[in-house]
């Protein structure tokens, strides 16, 4: 006689902690999201805010050597001279970078290793970005579009993991269908899936549980934050979700994507 066996499903796993996800939106106001909480961006995005970003912060570092010039200059003679030597060392270097950031991402050649690209300066670069993208509402889409390019470089490296060392770390707030979707991507590959009802979460899971790599689903703001976390300390695939009914509830995500990367990263 035969037997139907039920699709596996990964074990669901929740610890709570002190800072709830989520705290990046307590300004929402309520009203619907903007293209139904979908911020979908070309990566062309980011890369304009960010050299944005790098000239205001030059320039910032300018105004203050000259506000600070003849003071400093009593202190020292070829003191103000040095500094602005100095910044325009740092801010060539920084350009530098910048323009091989550009050619790893569009020509599809890695020209630096991971910790000066994607889990090294370029998080510093994402945090920065983002401040700048708040002054102009565009907050959201540049988040998105800069996680874009961080997994593009990521998934570029073609890591792969043992059995048992990759983590899915998810937030409480998705739909029900789509945490249906990541438990049964998860139960096929033998991964544990880990809800993060906090924010501290992922660094507590992670000390505890030693994976040797993760893939995370949060917003733009909260998986913003996580990544600079995180990313610099362990590989991390970063997945953003749509919020059809605002921020914090009923959250959907590209399961196709994910089930990608989970297959990807565990060695056959």
């Amino acid at each position: 006689m035969a037997v139907d066996t039920a699709p596996a499903r990964a074990q669901l796993i929740r610890i709570e902690t002190d800072r709830r996800l989520g705290h990046e939106w307590d300004e929402w106001d309520g009203k619907a999201l903007a293209r139904n909480g979908d911020f979908s961006a070309q990566p062309g995005l980011f890369f304009r805010f960010a050299a944005l970003a790098i000239s205001a912060v030059v320039a910032v570092g300018a105004g203050v050597i000259f506000l600070l010039a003849p003071r400093l200059g009593g202190l020292w003679p070829y003191l103000p001279r040095l500094l602005w030597l100095g910044l325009g060392a740092a801010a060539g270097a920084t350009w530098l970078w910048f323009a091989v950031l550009l050619l790893s991402f569009y020509g599809r050649v890695l020209l630096l290793p991971e910790q000066w690209l994607e889990r090294g300066p370029y998080l510093r670069l994402m945090s920065i970005t983002s401040y700048v993208a708040r002054a102009f509402g565009r907050r959201d889409w540049v988040e998105h579009a800069a996680i874009d390019v961080y997994n593009a470089l990521a998934e570029r490296r073609h890591r792969t993991v043992g059995k048992g060392e990759l983590l899915v770390l998810i937030p409480r707030c998705l739909s029900k269908e789509a945490l249906d979707g990541v438990l049964a991507i998860a139960g096929r590959y033998d991964v544990p899936v880990f809800v993060a009802t906090r924010g501290q979460l992922a660094r507590r899971v992670i000390r505890e549980r030693r994976p040797r790599a993760v893939v995370a689903v949060a917003c733009e703001r909260d998986m913003t934050t996580g990544l600079r976390d995180v990313a610099g300390k362990l590989p991390v695939l970063g997945l953003t979700m749509r919020l059809p009914n605002g921020p914090c509830r009923d959250a959907m995500l590209d399961l196709d994507t994910m089930e990608r990367w989970v297959k990807s990263w565990v060695a056959s």
